[in-house]
């Protein structure tokens, strides 16, 4: 995403962004612990339960690539995993279902504030391996904040609740990861449409989609 001259390029994503991403999600999801969370979260074949534990495994699994003592910059930590149904996610962290969908939130809120202390703790010359790039503690945040926000726009779909994010805060995100995002509308349409979730006016609905984790040039 390039900026036009004389515009402002959005700041960084930082710690601050990670945990304001997970609040706003948990505060958007909590009135729906009540409803039925084995739905289809909204596009994908997994259910809202499903993408609740696939997103609290994402920011759990970030915290631990970039903030090892050692960060493994060409491969993944050995972390085992499991799925619950062929068809669902892998992960590393799950939540008992006993818990509920209350107790789901708060493992998310955990794996969240777990990536909140490593990107603010770990120097940013650190990097660590991802399939779309080595990336830096400001990089695994951004991966962090997209999961996060596009994860609760599924799971409010499922769930019939509204969630729209700030704009500053997807602004931030989409200059970090995608590089090649149009600046000329608005940030949370925009990062909708940049992985395949939406339309944009004028252009193409995006098929098969990528960020780009490596740090940005300065």
């Amino acid at each position: 995403m390039s900026a036009e001259p004389n515009t402002p390029v959005p700041g960084p994503v930082t710690a601050d962004d990670v945990a304001h991403a997970v609040r706003i999600t948990v505060d958007a999801l909590s009135p729906a612990t009540g409803a039925d969370w084995h739905v289809p979260a909204g596009p994908l074949e997994w259910t809202c339960w499903e993408t609740g534990e696939h997103l609290a495994d994402d920011l759990f699994a970030y915290a631990a690539q970039i903030g090892s003592t050692r960060p493994l910059a060409d491969e993944y930590v050995s972390f085992g995993f499991s799925r619950r149904r062929p068809q669902g996610p892998a992960n590393t962290v799950t939540a008992e279902l006993e818990a509920g969908p209350a107790g789901l939130l708060g493992v998310l809120e955990a794996c969240g504030g777990l990536l909140v202390a490593v990107v603010r703790g770990t120097p940013a010359d650190a990097r660590g391996h991802h399939i779309f790039g080595a990336s830096d503690p400001e990089g695994f945040a951004a991966m962090g904040v997209v999961e996060t926000l596009l994860h609760a726009h599924d799971m409010a779909l499922g769930l019939g609740v509204p969630f729209e994010p700030p704009a500053g805060l997807c602004a931030r995100t989409l200059h970090r990861l995608f590089p090649d995002a149009p600046t000329d509308s608005e940030p949370w349409p925009t990062l909708l449409w940049a992985t395949g979730r939406g339309e944009l006016p004028g252009r193409e609905r995006v098929g098969k989609w990528r960020w780009y984790g490596s740090p940005r040039a300065t």
